[in-house]
């Protein structure tokens, strides 16, 4: 057997495939964009088949980067880009629509129209951890159901399946013969009752979204199925999967209550572990599974940002400030940190703990003396406040966190790993492998496939990097945070 896992990780901007050693080393990426779509004002989309090009393209390139073959690989994990959505006919293969992705807004009015039931938006709450959202898969599911011609009699008639885009990319890699998901990317969908760790009959006929259509759901590290052989030259078994944020939780080894990993990626995402019972937030975070091994559940409450890294995108991209994204931390050294700009990111509402779908986002405290390194600071800035928010509504459920370890693009970036220390008022660890979600994958793909024997295993394949402790005084802390809230403030809808 091979002694190497590879990792795919699907994620909102990208696919990589990453292949790493028993010992948790990274031995090759590959990594491939592709494009993001916004057709209307709210709506995000992705074209499935871009997506499973640029994930079949990857898994190709990534032996190209190393002297390792398809034969030396034991299993492969999946991670993945959670609560989008995809619908495709079972007989043909092909989605019935664009993937809608975690930041469209389109249902909004349908979750508008829900929250009149409140009983209904309580049981939501009690059954899946989640707050009736737009973020989540299933008012997607309803919505192209009821607006796709022709898809809600082919769900009927039991022809239409539904995945997220784990669930996806294991149908088309096992040549259809495996529809499967993992628990946690089952807990995002608001379909999925976290308690009892099966699907909900109340909530599929609320949403008037056929059984039939749903993958089966299996533990984080089990058996989803075997590749076909010719896409790249063996057959090998997919052994582990987890929504990304979660299989960052693992990669961090955060296997202990009170330890908890801030992902920055395109969005940013705080979870805490929380042990082997939900706690329910009342603050609108949200209860989650962790991760399920074994039969037992995990289960930790999360905090979701919708711009991190997209905002550093957009500041490339929209507003054209920098060319690249490592062009941020000189120019962020160079503005004065107490500048009174502030960026609020809102471009499709604001996440948890606000969880407004119509704010929209702005720049405030211009003045004459402003120019591109305050703006472009700013826009760093806004994302530890962001997580700042999350930080407060956690130790107000009583839960607050005991380590924070932290990975995704931006963590790389030391400037907002210290302004972040600074806004927490707390020490930041960023580990050695800053690819911790693939990493969780490929963990977990090993503890099913026997390379490693426990989740004591992993912890002794984590290493730290770097260690961020605070500077600022709390009065200094305190201060740059109200300014903060303040602008929040001004910008909310609801």
């Amino acid at each position: 057997m091979g002694q190497h896992i590879l990792a795919i990780d699907q994620g909102t901007t990208s696919s990589r495939s990453i292949i790493f050693s028993s010992k948790g080393s990274i031995e090759a990426i590959a990594q491939q964009e592709f494009s993001q779509k916004y057709p209307k004002d709210g709506w995000v989309e992705h074209d499935p088949e871009e997506i499973w090009e640029s994930v079949i393209s990857t898994l190709k390139e990534v032996f190209n980067k190393c002297s390792l073959a398809p034969s030396d690989i034991a299993a492969i994990g999946i991670t993945n880009q959670r609560e989008t959505t995809l619908v495709w006919d079972k007989n043909t293969g092909k989605t019935v629509y664009p993937a809608i992705v975690w930041q469209d807004r389109r249902t909004a009015q349908y979750c508008r129209d829900f929250s009149e039931d409140e009983p209904f938006v309580s049981y939501i709450t009690e059954t899946t951890g989640l707050l009736l959202d737009p973020y989540f898969s299933a008012t997607k599911v309803a919505w192209i159901l009821d607006n796709v011609e022709g898809a809600r009699e082919k769900a009927e008639n039991g022809d239409l399946l539904f995945g997220t885009v784990d669930t996806f990319l294991i149908w088309r890699l096992t040549g259809g013969e495996s529809h499967k998901t993992d628990a946690t990317n089952a807990s995002r969908t608001m379909l999925f009752d976290i308690n009892n760790q099966c699907w909900d009959e109340k909530l599929l006929s609320k949403f008037n979204i056929p059984s039939s259509m749903l993958p089966e759901v299996m533990d984080c590290a089990d058996d989803f199925g075997v590749i076909k052989e010719d896409i790249i030259g063996r057959a090998i078994p997919i052994q582990g999967v987890a929504g990304d944020q979660q299989a960052a939780l693992v990669g961090q080894a955060c296997f202990e209550k009170g330890m908890a990993k801030s992902t920055y990626g395109t969005g940013c995402f705080m979870i805490l572990n929380t042990g082997d019972k939900p706690l329910q937030s009342k603050n609108r975070l949200l209860t989650t599974v962790g991760y399920r091994l074994d039969g037992k559940t995990t289960y930790a409450l999360e905090g979701s940002i919708f711009m991190a890294g997209a905002t550093v995108q957009w500041l490339r991209d929209g507003l054209k400030l920098i060319d690249d994204a490592a062009e941020t931390e000189a120019l962020a050294q160079r503005a004065r940190q107490d500048n009174g700009v502030f960026l609020v990111p809102a471009f499709t509402g604001l996440g948890a703990p606000y969880w407004d779908p119509d704010a929209r986002g702005a720049i405030l405290g211009l003045t004459r003396d402003t120019g591109i390194s305050e703006i472009v600071a700013a826009g760093l800035q806004s994302v530890c406040y962001q997580t700042k928010d999350l930080q407060k509504a956690m130790e107000s459920d009583g839960a607050r966190p005991t380590t924070i370890r932290v990975d995704g693009g931006m963590s790389r970036n030391d400037w907002v790993m210290g302004f972040l220390s600074d806004i927490l008022g707390a020490e930041v660890e960023r580990p050695d492998i800053t690819e911790t979600t693939a990493l969780g994958a490929a963990f977990l793909a090993g503890l099913q496939s026997g390379l490693f024997g426990s989740v004591d295993d992993l912890t002794q394949c984590w290493k730290s990097d770097s260690v961020f402790t605070p500077r600022l005084t709390k009065q200094e802390r305190d201060a740059a945070y109200d300014g903060w809230k303040e602008a929040v403030a001004r910008i909310r809808c609801s």
